[in-house]
């Protein structure tokens, strides 16, 4: 099964939160495997911005080499997965950047790997690990 990563998962991980064993997990499986994890390019913007702007830009520099030696394939928005982004945007109560990852998980038929509470509200459309709840 294809696993997608959104921001709130990476930043568990980077930063060390509860759940963070989770994620981690996820990723020596994803090497075992051979089967990268999928991130939208809006999510990693997200964790740059996030890191950039609490961190300064020495950091966020810092962070994204990490992130380049992590077993994540980061995805270009195509116009398919900005238009899945929309609907998921127009029918729920979620941000337009975590509806790049719920977008992401419905087209690959995948899991989620997240601890954001806002999911909640998708668990009927898209299935979701929950790395600390």
């Amino acid at each position: 099964m294809t696993r997608v990563l959104d921001a709130h998962g990476l930043l568990v991980f980077l930063e060390k939160e509860a759940g963070y064993e989770k994620v981690e997990q996820s990723f020596v499986n994803a090497v075992e495997k051979d089967k990268y994890l999928l991130m939208s390019s809006v999510n990693f913007g997200e964790v740059y911005y996030i890191v950039l702007r609490e961190c300064g830009q020495d950091k966020a520099h810092e962070i994204e080499k990490i992130i380049r030696t992590l077993p994540i394939e980061i995805i270009d928005v195509d116009i398919q997965l900005a238009r899945e982004a929309a609907r998921f945007k127009a029918t729920h109560k979620i941000s337009y950047a975590d509806c790049f990852a719920a977008a992401l998980t419905k087209i690959h038929k995948g899991e989620l790997i997240t601890g954001d509470k806002e999911f909640k509200t998708l668990e009927n459309e898209i299935k979701i690990s929950w790395v600390a709840v």
